[in-house]
């Protein structure tokens, strides 16, 4: 799939997008009631998370009349597009496909925060450290030198030099990305959808129904000649024959800690975002953005779950977990409060690339996810498949997104 795209373009591509986004926005979004006098919509995509949303706002730029569905609501609780905040980043070590991605979506990130009273994008860096020789690091330092992203590198004397207020091992190297940082996650959302300006309708959506003229009747009075299905760890509920076993919801627990009063040592600019990679095992964080406290969570999967009804409360184990990595890497936050935490899911697919292609047996209806844990942060660029996918019938699926490659048994390869 070719998804590069030069940085002058990209300039280019994100003010025509502000243009387009500006004109829509001052419609707003309507909130819909379920059918209409001008008969089927163009496309209807079920799923008001980061991939629905900016599919939607695609293809209301692109001049298709949409409509927007969600059971309850954009950036809901249960949604695993909501909550406060996502990293953002380029490094994929040599998974080019989703750094290409990521750069691409940083641009709509960008102009979509520039344009907002209140920001959704914090430049913060993203710091990644290792032990020396680490393969994903090199390649990823790589696609960003071959890319012309800049970087900050440094090995363990510099490291703690820069951050004197966290504990590095000896030997242990890193870098820092200097464009990237953290998304303001559920104000992202509902910006996004507000933005879109498709009506949006709150409903449980079906399977699709054909209709006598073509369309597809999706939600109660609400049909489509489109359809998109973009809704996260409820593909597989809705479509268990076909998704069964494919995407599978996990239990995600996330951990804010408070700082003593006036220690601005664990916000922007003094701690970026930064990701602590051990042979694949990731403990991660974000600083204390906007005031919610220093975010830790580690990024290997939990229990499958139900994501309209698993418990959403912390277990006890997994914060001691998180205590025990603060002391070790930051320990003037190993007896910091906890200030709140957030049980929300993965969507994953077998080994974790996303699923963008077409429902068997319909031309029409498209099944959008697999976001695996990493996939907030592309949600313009698969904002952008989408539209070109509905645009050009004939534009061909990736072979990484198709459903023929997604598996029953996990083995996770994309971090």
């Amino acid at each position: 799939m070719a998804t590069g795209i030069t940085r002058r373009e990209g300039l280019k591509l994100a003010g025509a997008s502000a243009l387009g986004a500006a004109t829509m926005a001052a419609a707003g979004t309507a909130r819909a009631q379920p059918g209409s006098d001008r008969g089927p919509f163009d496309v209807a995509v079920v799923g008001a998370g980061v991939f629905g949303a900016w599919s939607a706002w695609m293809l209301a730029k692109a001049g298709y009349r949409v409509a927007l569905i969600d059971q309850y609501g954009p950036a809901n609780a249960r949604a695993s597009s909501a909550g406060e905040s996502r990293v953002t980043r380029m490094s994929y070590g040599a998974d080019a496909i989703y750094s290409e991605m990521a750069a691409r979506s940083l641009l709509h990130w960008q102009a979509l925060s520039a344009r907002c009273a209140l920001p959704v994008f914090h430049n913060t860096g993203v710091l990644w450290f290792s032990p020396p020789g680490d393969e994903y690091m090199r390649q990823s330092i790589a696609w960003l030198d071959t890319n012309g992203h800049p970087y900050w590198r440094g090995d363990t004397q510099a490291l703690r030099q820069r951050f004197p207020q966290m504990r590095f091992a000896d030997g242990e190297e890193g870098f820092v990305e200097l464009e990237t940082g953290a998304l303001i996650a559920g104000r992202a959302v509902q910006t996004v959808v507000k933005e879109s300006g498709a009506p949006l309708v709150i409903a449980r959506a079906g399977p699709p129904r054909k209709q006598r003229d073509g369309s597809y009747l999706v939600a109660e009075g609400v049909a489509a000649r489109h359809v998109v299905y973009a809704c996260g760890p409820w593909l597989g509920k809705l479509f268990p024959d076909v998704l069964g076993g494919r995407i599978v919801p996990t239990r995600q627990e996330i951990m804010h800690f408070g700082s003593a009063p006036g220690d601005a040592r664990f916000a922007p600019p003094a701690m970026p975002v930064w990701a602590d990679n051990n042979a694949g095992d990731i403990a991660y964080g974000l600083p204390d953005l906007e005031n919610q406290g220093f975010k830790i969570a580690f990024d290997r999967h939990g229990p499958e779950v139900d994501p309209d009804s698993q418990d959403r409360r912390l277990t006890p184990a997994m914060v001691d977990q998180a205590r025990e990595y603060l002391s070790r890497r930051f320990p003037d936050l190993a007896d910091a409060p906890l200030i709140h935490g957030r049980v929300c899911q993965y969507e994953n697919s077998s080994n974790g690339d996303f699923l963008i292609d077409r429902l068997p047996g319909h031309d029409n209806v498209w099944l959008v996810g697999g976001g695996s844990g990493h996939g907030f942060k592309h949600g313009p660029a698969v904002g952008e498949l989408v539209s070109r996918h509905i645009a050009e019938a004939g534009l061909a699926v990736e072979p990484r997104f198709s459903l023929e490659t997604k598996g029953t048994s996990a083995a996770r390869s994309v971090y």
